[in-house]
C-alpha cells in the first residue's frame, strides 16, 4: 500500500456512517457497533501482549506499531501506520502529521531507550518514566486512532515490566480536566502534574 493510499484513506468516512465512523473493512456504520468492535479487540490485544508476550527488553516504536496493528488491523487498512492527517482535540493541536516520523525517532532515543525496560525500577522512578512517556506519546499522536488505548497499554506494559501493574484508570475518567492540564503542561518539559496523576492510577 502507498503513502498516498494510506493518506486517502484515513482522511475518509463509511458511506453510511454520516460521517461518524472511519472507513473500515467490516463496512461497520454505528459508532457504537465501532466502540464495541474495538473494545473487544483491545482486550484480545492486553492478552496477548501482557499475559503472553510481555516485553523483556526496551521498548521501540517497531513493536507500539506492531500493537496498533494487532489491535485495529481486522478494521482498518491504515492500522501501524503513522497518521497522514493534522489532528486536534477540543481546540489543542497534536504534533503536525509531517512532523511525527522524526518526532518518533527522537521519542524512541530520548525516551523508550532511556526509560525501559522498567525492571528493577522503584516507585518513584517509574511513576516519572510512566510520566514522562505518556506525555511525549500523547503530545506526538502517531495514529489516526486510538493514541489514547496504545498510550495506556505502553504505561501498563512498564508498570508490569517493573512488577506494579497494570493501572487502574478510574482516576483519570474522573478528573479529565486535571489529566489534559498535565498533558499541556508536559508540552514545556513539566511533567510534575503527570507525575501526580500516575501516582494516582499505580497500584
Amino acid at each position: 500500500m502507498s503513502r498516498y493510499e494510506v493518506s486517502r484513506q484515513q482522511d475518509s468516512t463509511q458511506p453510511g456512517s454520516d460521517g461518524e465512523v472511519l472507513r473500515n473493512r467490516l463496512a461497520i456504520v454505528n459508532r457504537r457497533d465501532m466502540d464495541a468492535a474495538e473494545l473487544e479487540l483491545l482486550h484480545k490485544l492486553y492478552l496477548f501482549v501482557l499475559r503472553d508476550h510481555l516485553p523483556t527488553g526496551p521498548l521501540t516504536v517497531r513493536l507500539i506499531r506492531d500493537w496498533h496493528r494487532r489491535w485495529l488491523g481486522n478494521l482498518y487498512d491504515w492500522a501501524g501506520h503513522e497518521r497522514s492527517v493534522n489532528m486536534s482535540k477540543d481546540g489543542f493541536p497534536f504534533a503536525a502529521a509531517d512532523r511525527i516520523p522524526d518526532l518518533l525517532r527522537v521519542f524512541e532515543r530520548d525516551v523508550l531507550f532511556r526509560h525501559t525496560p522498567c525492571h528493577g525500577m522503584d516507585r518513584q522512578d517509574l511513576i516519572f518514566a510512566v510520566a514522562r512517556t505518556h506525555v511525549e506519546f500523547i503530545l506526538i499522536h502517531p495514529f489516526r486512532e486510538g493514541n489514547g488505548r496504545i498510550s495506556r497499554l505502553l504505561a501498563d506494559v512498564m508498570a508490569s515490566q517493573a512488577g506494579m501493574g497494570p493501572l487502574d484508570y478510574g482516576a483519570w475518567e474522573m478528573n479529565r480536566a486535571r489529566y489534559i492540564l498535565a498533558i499541556q503542561a508536559g508540552m514545556t518539559g513539566n511533567y510534575t502534574p503527570m507525575c501526580a496523576c500516575v501516582a494516582q492510577v499505580l497500584p
